[in-house]
């Protein structure tokens, strides 16, 4: 797991571990990125699934009910079978103005 923090978000991407792996790492570790704007970073990982990328989902739900974001970065996944509540984009540039509009949102009220 490398992880790169900026002042506005954590970045954590996989080194060579599965998804999987990943995953039961990052949900031990979860506790030191509460209260930040978290991108994952599977742009280097080729053939994500689905499937793997929805195990993710409750930390989604749960940063956005704490007034953070959480998006993940993959390309190739088709949008339409992602659910509403998890934020999955093709690039970093895309997941940082996600970011920018999860800001916006939540100055709005939404």
């Amino acid at each position: 797991m490398l992880i790169s923090k900026t002042k506005n978000y954590t970045q954590i991407k996989l080194n060579e571990e599965s998804v999987t792996e990943f995953f039961n790492k990052f949900k031990k570790r979860y506790s030191e990125f509460i209260g930040e704007h978290i991108i994952i970073d599977f742009s280097e990982i080729f053939n994500t699934k689905i499937e793997e990328l929805i195990l993710f989902l409750n930390f989604s739900v749960q940063h956005k009910e704490n007034g953070t974001s959480f998006v993940l970065i993959s390309e190739g996944i088709n949008i339409d079978k992602i659910p509403d509540e998890i934020n999955v984009v093709p690039t970093l540039t895309e997941a940082i103005d996600i970011l920018e509009m999860d800001a916006i949102e939540r100055d709005l009220g939404f």
